[in-house]
């Protein structure tokens, strides 16, 4: 509508009822047009357009401005950038009517010429096209996970299959999948071969299939699968060799002798002889990178790594006080109904607008409901905290007399993004050099798959976290999973400790802590280096002694 410039009182209704759905606590879910009227907000016409959206996936509405706009166009418009009036103008100008047309535009420095656009926005546009493609046929592991499990125990089912297992990336719990591998040792191959074809969701290439190896994919999401056949007396031996990274193999063990050859010389009785057979303790599989898992196992046994059930509480979780879906009560009882101690409440602060972002007033209200809730719910707790922003000076938002009030701070970047490196880690610097600063929210502000993070010195940040004793978020959110789990070693060897939170917006939101908990496993993450591992008794000690350490040094 924007793009094809509708009434713009049209447009807002619009936005209004999005906003209303979004955020309202009644399921729309087979309401009629005059119930759906009864929602505020929601006049006749967004009514029926919304009843049809549920009905049959579509309306007249929508189907008049698709007729009218180039597919092309519609793939333009998710380019980081470039909003609805930028697209429109190329569109008219330059006649470009896709991705393709657009590249050539801004290589042959058209786009650049056009009023309103200049150099700086034509390089970032080639930049945001680049990343698309570079990241063609890839998927977020949470995309993919419950697709991948049902063809999973689907194999495993199969009469002619002894032991079946994921290998690969998907196995070593990688972020970004572009292929899931599975192993699966039988005495009768052709029999697995002619079973698979009864697997649902599941797709066969035959062209690229042999009658050692089956390739196709699975249909929904169409993620691309190999299937690798062995016998039994085999399948340790190649499950390590097909699960470990090449940098994992290759890596020298003993003599410079890499951990493959020692592989090779199977068979083995279980993977933990075979790493035994290296010199190695067992390691586990998302751990091998071939990055520093081997000076843990050369040393002696592996430390256990967190589990979701180590977790005593989530924080950084948003409510309908500023963007989130659910009210302050519905996500504290559907926290404590997880079995979880305490709930940290981390709205934005007020400069993010953009998200109902909460003025003094609103803070005040806040508290006044959590005490409240505190009361009601004990021995659950909600502590008070805010997502405050990072202003683009480094300084956070709210004045220190407001600060002070909160049990915690997350302190986030989320405008601007457009930083180079050197700006945008002075900004975290200083962020972190704020006594109320407690967590430092999603480092990098990335978006997998979406939009690459802004460049920071991450040795420089989380030295400087250790300094000042300043906890690291991992951003729980599946396109997040920020802080990177590359960069949690180096983390956790400075004595940094890791918050595993979910961003949540909604109830549901909870849920993405396994996916915190899988990023902190394969950066080396223990129970006794997360925050949120900490009891609700810990939890609330160590936020007393900090408030108190803060007002100590305030008035020194």
């Amino acid at each position: 509508m924007e793009l094809h410039e509708e009434n713009i009182f049209k447009i807002k209704s619009y936005q209004t009822a999005v906003n209303t759905l979004e955020r309202g606590e009644i399921s729309i879910e087979g309401l009629g047009v005059s119930e759906l009227q009864g929602i505020n907000g929601i006049g006749k016409s967004i009514a029926e357009v919304v009843f049809s959206l549920g009905t049959s996936q579509t309306h007249s509405v929508l189907e008049d401005l698709l007729a009218k706009t180039p597919t092309g166009i519609l793939e333009i418009l998710e380019i980081k950038g470039l909003g609805p009036k930028k697209v429109k103008t190329l569109w008219e100008e330059l006649n470009i009517t896709s991705t393709h047309e657009l590249l050539e535009a801004c290589q042959a420095g058209q786009v650049a010429k056009i009023k309103g656009f200049g150099e700086k926005t034509q390089e970032s546009i080639i930049q945001g096209l680049e990343f698309k493609v570079a990241n063609i046929g890839k998927w977020l592991y949470a995309e993919v996970e419950a697709a991948v499990e049902q063809v999973a125990d689907a194999i495993k089912e199969l009469e002619v299959v002894d032991q079946s297992v994921t290998v690969g990336e998907y196995s070593r719990k990688m972020e970004i999948i572009e292929s899931v591998e599975f192993l699966v040792s039988t005495k009768d191959r052709r029999g697995v071969m002619a079973a698979l074809e009864g697997i649902k969701n599941l797709e066969k290439d035959k062209k690229s299939s042999s009658p050692f190896k089956w390739r196709g994919v699975i249909i929904s999401p169409e993620v691309k699968v190999d299937i690798h056949f062995c016998g039994e007396e085999n399948f340790v031996k190649e499950k390590i060799l097909r699960t470990g990274s090449k940098a994992h193999l290759l890596y020298p063990v003993e003599d410079q002798k890499p951990l493959i050859d020692f592989l090779n010389e199977g068979p083995f009785q279980d993977e933990k002889e075979a790493y035994q057979r290296a010199g190695l303790s067992w390691i586990p599989e998302e751990l091998r990178e071939g990055f520093f898992e081997f000076e843990w196992a050369k040393s002696g046994e592996i430390p256990a790594l967190l589990e979701v059930k180590d977790l005593k509480g989530i924080l950084h979780n948003h409510s309908i006080y500023s963007d989130g879906k659910h009210t302050l009560r519905q996500m504290a009882v559907h926290c404590k109904e997880l079995g979880y101690e305490y709930l940290g409440i981390s709205d934005h602060s007020r400069s993010a607008f953009y998200a109902g972002g909460l003025e003094i007033e609103k803070v005040e209200k806040q508290f006044l409901e959590i005490e409240s809730l505190n009361i009601e719910l004990a021995p659950f707790r909600i502590f008070k905290g805010i997502e405050s922003d990072i202003l683009n000076d480094g300084s956070l938002d709210y004045p220190d007399e407001i600060l002070t009030g909160f049990d915690f701070v997350v302190s986030s970047i989320h405008s601007p993004l457009s930083m180079d490196r050197k700006r945008a880690t002075a900004r975290l610097l200083k962020a972190i050099d704020n006594p109320y600063t407690t967590i430092l929210g999603h480092p990098t502000g990335r978006l997998l798959l979406r939009r690459e993070g802004y460049p920071i010195d991450h040795k420089v940040v989380i030295d400087a976290c250790a300094a000042r004793q300043v906890v690291i978020e991992i951003n729980a959110n599946p396109w997040r999973l920020d802080l990177d789990w590359r960069w949690v070693h180096y983390a956790l060897e400075q004595g940094v400790k890791l918050s595993i939170n979910p961003d949540a917006h909604a109830m549901e939101g909870y849920a993405d802590m396994k996916y915190g908990v899988m990023v902190g496993r394969k950066g080396g993450l223990t129970k006794d280096m997360t925050f949120n591992a900490l009891s609700l008794v810990e939890m609330e000690s160590y936020f007393r002694g900090r408030k108190d350490k803060i007002k100590a040094t305030l008035e020194q």
